[in-house]
């Protein structure tokens, strides 16, 4: 008994430690968010300062606590392969080592500030301080790695073989395309990035709009290609826990809807910004498209919490319920008919038809009135090459056209696809065949990367933000290598 007490108590302090340390983790995001909007008073160099060590405490919560907590209570997962292991051990080390020489450099340029003054104009400024965090970040990875290849018993294989040979290994058959999708994260990570610095020239609530609909095309690249793509190519894991399965199931819906639901958003603030003058100056406001993006987001997950019940347990091991299958009463029941039914029309066909009617009557519109400013132009017998107005009108239309025209075009076979399938239905037709639905599904999945193309095109200073993102973490290499 004593031995059994001691035990408990032990697992008792364990899970105590370990909750600690998540709400350690909700503090970290929460300093980030905060530090990361400049208005605490603090000066450029200490924000940098403060944000990199948020990050890198951060970053230790999911390495040392997150992971190894995984491990410990998912005895069986992917996280359980030799070189997934491996990379572990080598991340909770290497996390907290980069924790800890954070401080220190914070607390040398803190010291440089307060007792060097001849130093203080050239070290204590925010360049400087975005190369040591670089330099440092850099220079801790690569010995970092360098130290676990010879511990793991290699010295000439480093870390991130490990990895390339893990996705060798489980990418041998037919997920080409599951590594292409997973690019995209990259893609709208660097379109929230540049769009989040608001030096894109774009008013304030497009900028929201445009923010919005790439953090939502994140999370559906995040849940219907990563986290799907784990499910099939790791067939016992934490996530075929029938409560995270379904959970898993309500993310892919709610995030498509979402990504869906905000374009027809940003389409219709421009339809108003074009063709309603009164409306413009109380709906076109960064307050409203806050207002309207967390609307959208609270209704689209209210509508998508059904599908969590649609699943039920297949084997129950240890009190705890593995695997997920349709429950029966999902193919009989009148309510999931009425709601896969709602749901369909929902997304896309009424979205698919919303922005086709708001592009219309924009196109109207903007056709009548240049008609008449391009006359009114004429008659004043105005000298110059071009009318700045149409010039700032044809630029705005552009980015509209071209966001939801891409949508149209991408989302049309898998609407087609879905109107065929009714249509068999009612009248007993043969119905569209897989490979039309699984072309409809990949072209809806790569709607999800082409906001970021169509900012590139058509934005000249998009391009410029895009340059200098692409070509930061190469001047960083080079300056640590100076160094």
């Amino acid at each position: 008994m004593d031995i059994l007490d001691t035990t408990s108590n032990q697992q008792y302090g364990l899970q105590k430690s370990h909750r600690r340390k998540l709400e350690n983790y909700a503090f970290n995001v929460l300093a980030i968010v905060i530090l990361s909007r400049r208005q605490c008073g603090l000066t450029k160099c200490i924000t940098q300062y403060l944000i990199a060590m948020a990050t890198a405490d951060f970053l230790v919560v999911i390495a040392d606590v997150m992971l190894r907590w995984l491990i410990m209570y998912f005895p069986v997962s992917f996280l359980d392969i030799t070189h997934v292991c491996s990379f572990v051990m080598v991340l909770i080390p290497a996390t907290t080592i980069h924790s800890v020489w954070m401080t220190v450099a914070f607390t040398i340029d803190r010291f440089v500030a307060i007792c060097c003054p001849k130093l203080k104009t050239k070290y204590c400024t925010e360049k400087t301080a975005s190369v040591i965090i670089g330099t440092t970040s850099v220079k801790l990875a690569v010995t970092r790695l360098m130290n676990s290849g010879y511990c793991l018993g290699n010295a000439n294989i480093l870390l991130y073989r490990y990895s390339f040979r893990l996705c060798l290994d489980v990418l041998k058959e037919n997920s080409k395309k599951q590594l292409v999708f997973v690019s995209f994260e990259w893609v709208n990570l660097m379109a929230i990035t540049i769009l989040s610095r608001r030096t894109c020239g774009l008013s304030k609530c497009v900028n929201r709009y445009l923010v919005a609909m790439a953090a939502a095309d994140l999370l559906v690249v995040i849940t219907d290609v990563m986290l799907r793509w784990f499910i099939i190519y790791f067939p016992v894991s934490f996530l075929d826990i029938t409560f995270v399965c379904s959970l898993v199931e309500v993310l892919m819906f709610a995030t498509t809807v979402c990504s869906v639901w905000l374009t027809v958003a940003f389409t219709f603030d421009r339809f108003v910004a074009i063709c309603c003058k009164k409306l413009r100056t109380k709906y076109c406001t960064e307050k409203m498209a806050l207002v309207v993006i967390g609307t959208v987001s609270v209704l689209v997950c209210l509508e998508s919490i059904p599908w969590f019940f649609k699943y039920r347990a297949k084997y129950t091991f240890n009190n705890l319920e593995w695997f997920c299958i349709k429950k029966a009463e999902y193919y009989t029941s009148i309510f999931w008919t009425v709601y896969v039914l709602l749901h369909r029309f929902l997304t896309p066909l009424v979205p698919f038809l919303l922005i086709v009617l708001f592009n219309i009557l924009t196109v109207r519109h903007i056709f009548m009135a240049s008609k008449a400013r391009r006359r009114l132009w004429m008659e004043t017998e105005r000298e110059g090459p071009s009318d700045p107005e149409m010039e700032r009108r044809r630029k705005s239309v552009i980015l509209l056209f071209s966001i939801s025209g891409s949508f149209i075009l991408l989302w049309m076979t898998n609407v087609t696809c879905f109107i065929h399938q009714r249509i068999a239905f009612v009248y007993g037709s043969s119905p569209p065949s897989p490979t039309m639905g699984t072309i409809g599904y990949l072209l809806q999945l790569l709607s999800t990367c082409t906001n970021t193309c169509i900012y590139t095109v058509t934005q000249s200073q998009f391009r410029e933000q895009l340059k200098t993102v692409v070509k930061y973490p190469f001047s960083l290499i080079l300056k640590a290598i100076k160094l």
